[in-house]
């Protein structure tokens, strides 16, 4: 899931600020550079990785009883076959070949 993270090609429209150390900010700019990346796209893409693991770490849902009804649904559902997981399991794992 990490590479869905928030990057799209339409232009950003709200400002994020906040404050740091020197110290922070050298580290930062140090780490974007060693990406090729600018210290805003640097800090975005580290905060919404972030952001998605939090989320996705979650174990308690507050759903309303529509929501509910999808999430078993989708849980409930048989599974969909995956030709591409079934030829991975067909195949001898690499210690056993």
């Amino acid at each position: 899931m990490k590479s869905s993270q928030a990057k799209s090609k339409s232009p950003r429209d709200v400002v994020i600020n906040l404050r740091a150390k020197q110290s922070q900010r050298n580290l930062i700019d140090r780490a974007a550079e060693s990406l090729g990346k600018s210290r805003s796209d640097f800090l975005l893409d580290a905060a919404c990785s972030e952001a998605e693991n939090v989320l996705l770490d979650q174990r308690i849902f507050y759903l309303d009883d529509a929501q509910y009804k999808v999430m078993m649904d989708l849980l409930n559902a048989p599974p969909q076959k995956n030709e591409k997981l079934q030829a991975l399991f067909a195949r001898k794992s690499p210690w056993e070949q």
